[in-house]
């Protein structure tokens, strides 16, 4: 890069005037956005930098980014992007050692306009030569491969040299989306690797680095870098991925949509003899019933099956002595059609892993105490959802399970209040909840660091009104942690902006669709 052009990416100013802003928007409207002053940024403490994710280079789009965005975020109140990007769209044919200097120069001007705007720009690998969340994975590793590892450091070593000088008050570099499987080991001679690159081109650029396990833990071991941390704000994820796409089965085909603060169980039920597992997830699952409940119907919904599940519901006394029998049944997934819905076939483990998604139902006799469910042969399966339904609640009580490999919790139970049928005693997945799980971990690498949430939000078909409690009570967390964050993303299904929501009632944006509540809660916070 010519040294005129640094010079301009560095003193860059407003030339022109910044439209007002419709009466709807509660937002500031500036006529110039000259003398911004951007927050003191460093490793050690990060600016609460609140802002969006901009697609317009992420995993395999290729479009310019466009300085409308950041001028309505700038003049909506906030002040910081995020740029996820795919390296593949900077090199040249295929060739991952040779760059395209016109899409690098796009990328110059998102800086450039993050600089005019008062906005921080934050620069993320998200599909790194040698590294992605997304599919297809990368044939070639950056954790156990030199070659990968010496293409992954001259990328950013490009970058580096592009905006060295910058402050750090206005841009940052994000070295991975969202790490995880990989050992700690090879993880840090990578970062310490790539971090050597940036530093011997920019020696104070500010870098942030994802946490381990898809940015929800974070790693102590990078305080030796000097580096800050970005974690997550998408838990839990029946909320914010409720039928999306491209997450497993178990999310993206749940019937019932979730609420917040939501209440579900955990649908493992695995045989005993599995190895492997803890003494706590041996135990069956328990459903009681209240002494008023009389004679009922169960109903289940079968989810996904290992390899070959015996699964047996059977009574319990009060004592917890085993009654009758009430449904005994094998399911064996295989290639072909069968009484499931989709094949999978683990090659690694030589097992099909189908999802059957299935319904079940079991007449529970009068008097019954409690019902519990095992799998006795076989491996493992999950249920999605259990209702049940008696004489004094003929309506139907459902409660969603999760599918989780912690804690075994397949624990219900269920009693009747004025005439319907509820389940009582569940642990539910609130604020404080997320306050001990995604909060309290990273206060301690606060010790030692900063911390910013570089994504969150929800896809579009999660109603609309369950994603504003939840995102209201992670941001008054974060807000009260002290951190920034960035929505995922401005425009776009987890956006604030051409959602594509059914339950919103939008309001004209700048010939847009603006999610008006959604905004006025952004800006609340």
């Amino acid at each position: 890069m010519s040294q005129n052009r640094r010079h301009f990416l560095k003193n860059v100013v407003i030339i022109g005037a910044s439209a007002c802003l419709p009466n709807v928007i509660s937002a500031p409207c500036n006529a110039t956005v000259k003398g911004t002053k951007m927050p003191k940024a460093s490793w050690k403490k990060l600016p609460r930098w609140r802002g969006f994710n901009l697609l317009e280079k992420f995993n395999g789009r290729n479009s310019r980014f466009l300085e409308d965005d950041f001028r309505m975020i700038h003049d909506l109140g906030f002040n910081f992007v995020r740029l996820p990007m795919d390296y593949r769209m900077w090199i040249v044919d295929g060739d991952w050692r040779k760059f395209d200097e016109k899409i690098l120069r796009e990328i110059d001007k998102a800086v450039e306009f993050g600089q005019k705007y008062g906005i921080h720009t934050m620069i993320n690998f998200h599909r790194a030569p040698g590294y992605t969340v997304a599919k297809p994975q990368e044939a070639k590793l950056v954790w156990d491969d030199a070659e990968t590892l010496d293409v992954c450091a001259l990328h950013w070593r490009t970058f580096a040299r592009r905006y060295a000088g910058i402050p750090a008050e206005n841009v940052s570099f994000n070295l991975f989306n969202e790490p995880a499987n990989v050992e700690i080991g090879p993880f840090m001679k990578v970062h310490r690797t790539l971090c050597d690159a940036i530093r011997a081109e920019d020696s104070q650029r500010l870098i942030i680095c994802d946490g381990m396990s898809w940015g929800t833990k974070p790693t102590m071991e990078l305080g030796e870098l000097k580096v800050a941390q970005a974690t997550r704000g998408y838990m839990p994820m029946e909320i914010s991925h409720y039928q999306a796409s491209w997450v497993g089965e178990a999310i993206r085909d749940m019937k019932i949509p979730p609420t917040w603060p939501l209440v579900s169980v955990n649908g493992m039920i695995l045989n005993p003899k599995k190895s492997g597992i803890s003494e706590n997830q041996k135990q069956p699952g328990i459903l009681k019933f209240s002494r008023k409940c009389g004679a009922g119907k169960l109903r289940f919904r079968v989810a996904q099956v290992s390899s070959f599940a015996r699964l047996i519901i059977e009574t319990l006394d009060g004592n917890g002595n085993v009654g009758k029998t009430l449904f005994d049944h094998s399911y064996k997934p295989g290639p072909g059609e069968g009484d499931w819905q989709t094949v999978i076939y683990k090659p690694e483990w030589n097992c099909y892993q189908n999802f059957y998604h299935k319904d079940e139902t079991v007449e529970i006799p009068a008097g019954t105490r409690a019902i519990q469910f095992r799998v006795t042969e076989g491996d493992w399966m999950s249920l999605e959802e259990i209702g049940f339904r008696c004489e004094a609640a003929p309506t139907e009580c459902v409660i969603a399970c999760q599918t989780s490999w912690g804690d075994y919790s397949m624990s219900l139970n269920y009693a009747i209040q004025d005439g319907r049928g509820v389940w009582n005693g569940l642990a539910a997945k609130d604020r404080e909840w997320h306050w001990e799980e995604y909060i309290k971990p990273w206060q301690e690498w606060e010790k030692i660091g900063g911390v910013m949430v570089g994504e969150f939000g929800a896809f579009n078909r999660t109603p609309h009104d369950v994603v504003l409690r939840w995102m209201r009570d992670l941001m008054t967390n974060w807000k009260t942690a002290g951190w920034g964050w960035a929505l995922w993303n401005f425009r776009g299904s987890i956006g604030v902006v051409d959602s594509g929501r059914t339950d919103v009632d939008y309001v004209d944006f700048y010939g847009h669709k603006l999610d008006k509540k959604m905004m006025d809660l952004l800006q609340e916070f």
